[in-house]
C-alpha cells in the first residue's frame, strides 16, 4: 500500500513538474520579433521624420501623403533588401570560417586539440575527464569544428534558406510601421496631424519596447519609455530641417 502511494505522489510530482517546465515557464523559441521590430520601428521613425519635415516645410497635405507614400514603400523595399542580403551574407561568413576551421583542424591538429583543452579547462573541467571530452569531440571532425565555430568564434550557422522569409517580414513591417504616423494626414488638417503623429508614433514604440521586454528581459515600462524616446527625438529631426527649409506660401 504505501508503495503504491509513494508511486501515486512521485507520478503527480512529476505530472507538475511537466506542467510547469511546459506551460508554466516554457523556453521561447526563435520568432521573427527582432526581424518586425526591425522593420516596423525603422519605418515608423523614418517615415515621422519625412512626414514632418515635408509638413514643416509646405503645410501641404497632398504633398505630405505623397512624400509619405515614397518614403513608406521605398523604405520597405529597400528594409527588406538589406534583410535578404545581410542575412546571406551572415551565412557567407559563417560558411567561410567554418572551412577555415576545418583546415586548421587538418594542417594543424595538435593547436586545435589545444585550444578544445583551453576551452573546456577555462569551463572547470580537468583531468581524466577534460581527456575524456577533448578525445569525444576530437573524434568527430564535424562535431570538432561545430565546437570550435561556438565556442571560440561564438559563431552560429545562418540558414540562407530563411533570407527570403526574413526580407518579407522585415519589409511587410516596414510597410505597416510606416502607415501608422500618416493616418492622421488623410483625416485632420496639417497642424493638428503633425502632433497627433507623433503622439501615436511615440505610444505605438512604447508599446512595441515593452512588449519586447516582457517577451525577453528588461523592465516593460523603461524599455518601452527607451525606445519611445529615442524613434521620437530621431524622428523630430525631420521637422527641423523642415522648418530650416520652410518653403514661403505663394502669394
Amino acid at each position: 500500500m504505501r508503495q503504491k502511494l509513494f508511486k501515486r505522489n512521485v507520478n503527480q510530482q512529476h505530472h507538475k513538474d511537466v506542467k510547469y517546465h511546459l506551460f508554466g515557464d516554457p523556453h521561447r523559441r526563435a520568432s521573427r520579433l527582432s526581424d518586425i521590430i526591425l522593420g516596423g520601428q525603422d519605418g515608423l521613425v523614418n517615415v515621422l521624420g519625412v512626414i514632418l519635415g515635408v509638413a514643416a516645410a509646405t503645410h501641404d497635405p497632398r504633398i505630405v501623403l505623397v512624400a509619405g507614400l515614397a518614403a513608406t514603400f521605398a523604405e520597405s523595399v529597400s528594409m527588406g533588401a538589406v534583410a535578404y542580403t545581410s542575412t546571406l551574407a551572415d551565412a557567407d561568413f559563417y560558411e567561410s570560417e567554418r572551412k577555415r576551421e576545418l583546415r586548421h583542424i587538418n594542417e594543424v591538429p595538435h593547436l586545435e586539440k589545444n585550444e578544445v583543452r583551453e576551452i573546456y579547462a577555462q569551463k572547470g573541467f580537468g583531468g581524466e575527464l577534460l581527456d575524456r571530452i577533448v578525445e569525444t569531440i576530437t573524434a568527430n571532425e564535424d562535431v570538432w569544428v561545430a565546437v570550435m565555430m561556438r565556442e571560440e568564434h561564438q559563431l552560429s550557422p545562418t540558414d540562407r534558406r530563411q533570407a527570403l522569409k526574413t526580407a518579407l517580414v522585415v519589409g511587410f513591417s516596414a510597410v505597416i510601421g510606416s502607415l501608422v504616423p500618416l493616418l492622421p494626414f488623410a483625416f485632420l488638417p496639417v497642424d493638428p496631424s503633425m502632433v497627433v503623429a507623433v503622439i501615436i508614433t511615440a505610444l505605438v514604440l512604447f508599446g512595441v519596447g515593452a512588449y519586447k521586454a516582457r517577451t525577453t528581459v528588461g523592465h516593460p515600462g523603461k524599455s518601452g519609455l527607451e525606445m519611445a524616446a529615442i524613434g521620437t527625438l530621431s524622428a523630430l529631426v525631420g521637422y527641423v530641417v523642415g522648418a530650416l527649409f520652410k518653403i514661403p506660401p505663394t502669394p
